[in-house]
């Protein structure tokens, strides 16, 4: 071996190529909160539990949307409608509570497409936030539910 050899002169010149090389390709990151990245048209995004033209819950707790999720991420308890609910819930039969574990949930969309009342929707504007707690991943229907839409008169 030569004394440059000995020394990984070439060794260092050839890093410090690359370096420089990748020093001026442009940057794949950007600034997140402030620019987004553009996404598919089939991108999936989070969970929501829809309500009809009335405002009633569309989810009868049939359950055909746990059963369809591969990642198990989705729980329910399933009740019985009560006197004066009448205008919460479209059916006798509504999920008592609703849970979606969104660290489990690989955003497939097969709930989405077993759901016979078109109750549950993957929204295709939104992203899961970052959170600090694993149980702040685990969606209630308070989460879940979209809000009621009030008309206000003027």
């Amino acid at each position: 071996m030569t004394l440059s050899e000995r020394m990984y002169l070439p060794a260092i010149a050839q890093g410090l190529g690359i370096t420089l090389k990748h020093f001026f390709k442009k940057k794949a990151t950007i600034n997140y909160p402030e620019e987004t990245r553009s996404r598919s048209e089939i991108w999936r995004g989070l969970h929501v539990l829809k309500r009809d033209e009335n405002g009633a819950e569309r989810c009868t707790a049939c359950g055909l949307c746990a059963v369809a999720c591969p990642a198990e991420a989705i729980t329910m308890t399933a009740g019985e409608r009560k006197k004066g609910e009448e205008h919460l819930y479209r059916e006798e039969k509504y999920a008592v509570t609703y849970e979606v574990n969104m660290l489990r949930c690989i955003f497939c969309g097969l709930c989405e497409e077993a759901c016979p009342k078109a109750a549950i929707f993957l929204q295709d504007d939104k992203l899961a936030p970052a959170r600090y707690e694993r149980d702040e991943f685990i969606y209630g229907k308070d989460r879940l539910v979209e809000p009621l839409k009030t008309t206000e008169t003027k």
